[in-house]
């Protein structure tokens, strides 16, 4: 089971830790010249800054705690918030009905709860 634990809080890091390094990088602009990133347009560019924040930061809580045994709580603690995120995420997308990237933000509400339950069993 640790196995598989690894390797999707791989999965979601480099996705959402990839994004969250993405929206740090970029302006506003550059972020809205990608079609499927028209939820930008909802939120000013500190917004999108913290965002990216949230998921870069959330992304490194749930490798390195755990990883490092330093504070491992904050890998389940991270694993919620990360999924808290995505749900805010989800709920942005079908306000705005784009219902296409549903499915795969759903998965990405879905990946980090899965992380942050296992680690929380793993820790009682």
């Amino acid at each position: 089971m640790d196995i598989a634990v690894w390797i999707v809080t791989g999965i979601v890091v480099l996705i959402l830790g990839g994004a969250g390094a993405s929206k740090l990088a970029r302006s506003k602009e550059k972020i809205l010249e990608n079609p499927n990133m028209g939820w930008a347009n909802d939120f000013s560019q500190p917004a999108i800054k913290l965002i990216g924040v949230a998921e870069v930061a959330g992304s490194l809580g749930l490798v390195l705690s755990w990883a490092l045994s330093i504070l491992p709580v904050l890998t389940p603690i991270a694993g919620y918030a990360l999924a808290a995120l995505m749900i805010g995420a989800a709920s942005v997308h079908a306000r705005r009905r784009e219902y296409a990237g549903l499915p795969f933000v759903l998965l990405l509400v879905a990946a980090p709860l899965f992380v942050a339950i296992a680690r929380t069993i793993a820790l009682a």
